[in-house]
């Protein structure tokens, strides 16, 4: 899974191979920014050295622009924070003609982040993306599929490969990553699901179903009611259905039968380690750059510096799963 291209230190001991394999992309590090918490990298390349992360996963994508929820789309709460965006974006046209170009200077991965509403906005998006130049796409399975009802295609196994399987056909040049749901009643079961729809690798957790209400005007917070939690108060939970996810996709090899990319409150090196260890190949960082727009260079430093403490020589060795 890692490259073998380890260099010296300028003090003489061997320089940690940081570098990842994910559905035959490969990752400088394991640290990529998380989709709607970055925007497409412009703002924050006046920030930090962009060129540093592993990758970027861009905002949601959907067919057509979108402009996003009414009212309110952000709510600090204890050890996290709620948001109803709604998917605001430009479109896939307008991201393939302004955003990408920019977006591929940057000298990191590209992993587009596709939305819809229905299955055939999202076979639409993804032969566009096909024939672009990102990298891997990710298919948010969080959207409410309002041809039936609102059904949430990452809650059901049927409903997700009934979206899986088309948009496979639809991207066959660009590896596909499916975005799992926390809110599921049986994770694996999707997961699994997603696999055998042709999914080449599984990233989770997205938000979770949460609300708040405003005590002084007695009612809720936002217009749709609910929204997303993410934060430190999640990272628990993300790290357990990581840990779980691999046990159930792992076959005889004691490998899962595709890359995980865990996500979930992640703001410390000591967190990455963690999803790491439990069988991520690499992880995702939101929230946490919010605050502090150096976080993810903070983490790549300190996953570099545990590995070199405890002579690891490449990524696939932190993992406790493995064996």
């Amino acid at each position: 899974m890692n490259s073998d291209n380890t260099q010296d230190s300028p003090h003489g001991s061997p320089k940690p191979d940081l570098s990842v394999l994910i559905a035959g992309v490969r990752f400088k590090n394991p640290v990529i920014a998380a989709s709607g918490t970055f925007g497409f990298g412009k703002e924050y390349s006046e920030l930090i050295d962009v060129s540093a992360l592993g990758g970027i996963c861009t905002k949601g994508l959907t067919l057509r622009p979108r402009e996003g929820n009414s009212g309110i789309r952000i709510w600090e709460t204890p050890a996290g924070m709620l948001n109803s965006i709604g998917l605001e974006n430009p479109g896939i046209e307008a991201f393939l003609e302004k955003e990408l170009p920019r977006m591929s200077a940057m000298g990191t991965v590209i992993i587009a982040n596709l939305s819809g509403s229905t299955v055939e906005e999202y076979v639409q998006g993804a032969a566009l993306l096909n024939a672009s130049s990102v990298d891997m796409i990710e298919l948010n399975i969080s959207c409410p599929n309002v041809k039936t009802g609102g059904m949430i295609f990452g809650l059901d196994p049927q409903a997700a490969s009934s979206v899986l399987k088309p948009v496979r056909r639809a991207c066959p040049h660009k590896p596909l990553m499916a975005k799992l749901s926390p809110n599921a009643y049986d994770l694996a079961a999707v997961a699994k699901s997603c696999v055998n729809a042709g999914a080449d690798a599984l990233s989770l957790i997205n938000t979770l179903k949460a609300m708040a209400i405003d005590i002084n005007k007695r009612r809720p917070v936002f217009d749709n009611i609910s929204a997303g939690l993410s934060g430190p108060a999640v990272r628990p939970i993300a790290l357990r259905m990581v840990w779980e996810l691999y046990g159930e996709l792992t076959g005889q090899d004691k490998q899962p039968k595709v890359p995980l990319i865990g996500m979930g409150g992640i703001s410390t090196a000591n967190d990455a380690l963690e999803f790491l260890m439990a069988g991520a190949a690499a992880i995702q960082v939101g929230s946490a750059t919010f605050a502090h727009p150096q976080t993810m260079q903070e983490i790549i430093a300190g996953i570099e510096k545990y590995m070199k403490s405890n002579s690891y020589a490449n990524i696939g060795e932190i993992s406790i799963r493995h064996g």
